[in-house]
């Protein structure tokens, strides 16, 4: 699957098994542990089988358990192995069938995508040299529409039989290819999209030049015409002439950084007078988990179990309030009484994104008791990112409206180095840790936690209170 997406990727990730850059982070450890949770829940839904539990490195014992699992007529077998052509294979779930047999790769994904289609192709071909005949092909992935607690339809197995047959023919070219390829030196391959797509290369940085400040691919919502602009000559925003056709942000952004100064439209003012006071400030944290746990709940949704907020007191000043759940129960009943009483004497609700509005309502929609006074709250937030995406550029911005980009920018002394947690995903993968695997940690860990997360959250709350500071003094041109 490397190699399919680049010869170099495969060539390094062979050749040096041991590179820092195949070393898995928090984030892709987190993954690849929610895959293997999702795995072993998709067997249950096929029950019966035989499962080859040997080490992922033990490839001829792997083999000879599966053969010996076939010989004694298994009806199903958990992560058979096979080699041919040079290539190894685990299969997550063979199924006998009243004609051969159906191979199931199980996904942690929400529907099919592109790229599963060649990594069952290749399964296939391989089992097929093995000499098992493969009659059907399957991709077993989450169902979106499962509620909990009733978990009877996770999963989805959609039949991929087609596509994939279509594909077969091509594989053995490739393996050869890869496989000539691997007997010489590095591979010369040229930088493109294909260095993200179907997934992020981790050698990215061996491949990649430095790229000039304010290259093309900074461009606001323009990173898929990067390359085509660099090779038209146009290799940074300083290249682009005044005529180029670009979308109201990207040529703010053009504006702004020719010029080499901020960029605030006269029609700010106006854009900020809806956010009249008493007004509170509010950000969420949330976990997204792959197999629902709490009532009423789907695949990956995203469930609030933190939040920070700014809210005036009776005097009118700002007052910080901070909630985060503790254990595995199903905090959005308190968080969301929490919410409403914080929030009560707020006129407005400033957030950054639609993102908190929509687990407002997400919150009204799941506890019925307290649908109205949400749904009321909803329609109070004000969301302060279009007022900058439309309305201000700042060359520091670098093509993104993220509040990671423009509070420094904007507000210097509101930056996120120095903080243990300093973006969303780590904070709910953080969060998760947490909740459902304190038990791993000891009490200092835990309360270490704990804080960083709730650092990370205010940071973001009192940044929008400094945000929108910043921006009422630049419409009044300060």
């Amino acid at each position: 699957m490397a190699g399919l997406q680049c010869h170099k990727l495969l060539w390094w990730t062979a050749h040096e098994p041991a590179a820092a850059e195949l070393d898995a982070d928090d984030a892709r450890q987190a993954l690849y542990d929610q895959g293997h949770r999702v795995g072993e829940l998709a067997r249950t839904y096929v029950p019966g089988g035989v499962l080859v539990d040997l080490p992922h490195d033990a490839y001829e014992q792997r083999i000879e358990a599966t053969r010996a699992a076939l010989a004694g007529g298994a009806p199903v077998v958990y992560e058979a192995a096979f080699r041919a052509d040079g290539v190894f294979v685990s299969v997550d779930i063979l199924e006998r069938r009243e004609r051969g047999f159906g191979l199931i790769e199980v996904k942690s994904t929400a529907g099919v995508k592109e790229q599963h289609l060649p990594d069952v192709a290749i399964q296939a071909h391989v089992l097929r040299r093995r000499g098992l005949d493969v009659s059907r092909m399957e991709l077993m992935h989450l169902n979106r529409a499962c509620t909990y607690p009733d978990l009877s339809n996770l999963f989805t197995r959609a039949d991929v039989t087609e596509p994939v047959e279509a594909r077969l023919a091509a594989v053995p070219a490739e393996i050869a290819a890869m496989t000539a390829m691997l007997a010489g030196p590095l591979p010369t391959v040229a930088t493109g999209p294909h260095c993200s797509s179907p997934y992020e290369c981790p050698f990215t940085e061996r491949c990649w030049p430095v790229l000039p400040p304010h290259h093309v691919s900074t461009l606001y919502a323009m990173r898929r015409r990067a390359f085509e602009l660099d090779e038209l000559g146009y290799h940074t925003i300083f290249d682009l002439p005044e005529d180029f056709a670009l979308g109201a942000a990207a040529d703010r952004q053009r504006r702004a950084v020719q010029a080499e100064r901020m960029i605030v439209e006269p029609t700010l003012a106006a854009a900020l007078a809806p956010l009249a006071p008493p007004m509170a400030f509010l950000d969420f944290e949330t976990v997204g988990l792959a197999i629902p746990v709490w009532d009423g709940c789907h695949p990956y949704d995203q469930i609030p179990v933190q939040f920070s907020a700014y809210v005036p007191d009776s005097r009118g000043a700002l007052a910080a309030y901070d909630w985060l759940a503790e254990g595995p129960d199903d905090p959005r009943p308190v968080l969301a009484a929490r919410l409403l009483a914080a929030c009560e004497g707020a006129r407005a609700v400033a957030t950054y994104g639609s993102f908190d509005r929509d687990r407002i309502r997400d919150l009204a929609a799941a506890l019925p008791h307290l649908a109205a006074p949400l749904e009321a709250l909803a329609a109070r937030v004000v969301d302060l990112l279009p007022v900058v995406r439309n309305h201000v550029y700042h060359p520091d911005f670098g093509g993104s409206f993220s509040l990671k980009r423009v509070l420094p920018a904007l507000v210097p002394e509101m930056s996120y180095r120095g903080l243990a947690i300093a973006e969303g995903g780590t904070a709910s993968l953080e969060l998760g840790r947490l909740l459902f695997h304190a038990e791993a940690m000891d009490a200092e860990e835990r309360a270490r936690l704990r804080a960083d997360l709730l650092a990370y959250c205010n940071q973001d709350t009192w940044g929008l209170v400094r945000l929108l500071e910043r921006l009422r003094g630049l419409a009044e041109g300060a």
